[in-house]
């Protein structure tokens, strides 16, 4: 299993087989499980399927590591593009950014205020902002410029946590006390010993741990997971403190586990679908694959199918 992901996890990286996957029809179907589609158009479609199911969305536009501040601006009105018609049209949609694809390896002060004013833009429609945590070499300035941002808009934005990372206790702790809000996640990346546990019991273990602490903040936090263990996890932890099933969400992917969605949903959970879409999906489709291994199997056995 530790192979399967290390290898799906490298061949994300690899430029010249995402050229071609992402310039082919194949690989456009492939990916269509867990992409929503490839246009603004096509996301909002799928954000409004979604909310008729009674689930809220996460809006994200494919994209990382830019390479001049003309692409980051440009990434950038995207976003400006997705919340403006999320007013519009009156979705239960929020949105999520990487700060990579909004210039942060150029300039961590153009990144900033980039990010700052898609923040402004979504307090100004009614919604939110999510910065996705990326790599650990992200970690403490993407918690920095949250925290800076928070001062400015509070309650307006928020970020992700990764339970496999040794360092997250300590970073939810502080969260909590700033008043930030978090979606917590078990993680992607391809991380050192010294830094993310190398174990899943271990990060399991710290999953539970971490919701546990994030439930009993009062805080609305976002718990994002497929694992059957760690949703009953999560029902046992809201049954003992006494707290409402609304007082949180659970969070999951576009196109895995839809029927562990809808059955939630049906429990009185509220429900969250992080939902992608873009030309840019090949990195983000193969890290789905080395999360869950079962994905693989899944389309395998679809690829073929209407």
């Amino acid at each position: 299993m530790t192979m399967l992901r290390s290898t799906f996890i490298s061949l994300s990286r690899n430029q010249p087989l995402r050229r071609f996957s992402e310039a082919s029809a194949a690989g456009r179907r492939i990916s269509s499980r867990f992409v929503a589609g490839l246009e603004i158009e096509d996301v909002l479609k799928a954000t409004a399927a979604l909310n008729r199911d009674g689930i809220a969305a996460t809006l994200d536009s494919l994209g990382e590591n830019v390479h001049t501040p003309e692409e980051a601006k440009r990434s950038a009105a995207i976003y400006h593009q997705l919340l403006d018609a999320i007013g519009e049209r009156g979705l239960n949609a929020n949105a999520s950014v990487k700060l990579t694809q909004m210039g942060m390896d150029l300039s961590p002060g153009l990144a900033e205020q980039i990010v700052g004013s898609l923040v402004e833009h979504a307090q100004r429609v009614g919604t939110f902002l999510r910065v996705d945590m990326e790599g650990s070499t992200y970690t403490q300035a993407t918690l920095d410029l949250v925290s800076r941002l928070h001062r400015q808009y509070p309650g307006s934005i928020g970020v992700v946590i990764q339970a496999y990372l040794r360092r997250s206790t300590e970073d939810v702790a502080r969260l909590i006390e700033e008043g930030i809000r978090v979606r917590l996640c078990k993680g992607a990346y391809q991380e050192p010993a010294t830094l993310a546990f190398p174990d899943k019991a271990d990060v399991d273990a710290n999953y539970v741990r971490l919701t546990t602490t994030l439930l009993a903040s009062g805080l609305y936090h976002g718990i994002a997971t497929h694992d059957p263990r760690m949703i009953d996890a999560t029902r046992r932890i809201v049954a003992e403190q006494g707290l409402a099933k609304q007082s949180f969400e659970f969070q999951m992917l576009y196109g895995v586990r839809r029927d562990l969605q809808r059955s939630l949903v049906a429990e009185g959970y509220n429900m969250r679908v992080y939902v992608p879409f873009g030309h840019e999906w090949y990195p983000y489709f193969m890290r789905r694959l080395a999360e869950r291994p079962a994905n693989v199997l899944f389309l395998a056995k679809n690829f073929f199918r209407s």
